[in-house]
């Protein structure tokens, strides 16, 4: 992790992007107190979504709308 001043964040951002976007973490500091991080952001290579991936593997009981007990409901703020 490299801790660099504001000053400096300014004069060298675009070296400082440079590295954030290599896998550097580069802390930026006011009068020597961290203030802000510069990191890289996570690519964007994720698996498109497909809905219905997820068919069978999640089961919704009949009960699930039911009111809740009173005393439940209660602790949730909700009027019995």
């Amino acid at each position: 992790m490299k801790q660099v001043n504001i000053h400096e964040a300014k004069t060298h951002l675009s070296r400082l992007v440079e590295e954030a976007a290599a896998g550097e973490e580069i802390v930026i500091a006011k009068a020597g107190k961290p203030v802000a991080r510069l990191v890289a952001l996570p690519s964007e290579t994720k698996q498109p979504r497909r809905p219905g991936s997820m068919r069978g593997k999640i089961k919704i009981h009949d009960n699930f709308d039911d009111p809740l007990p009173p005393d439940m409901a209660r602790a949730f703020g909700m009027e019995v």
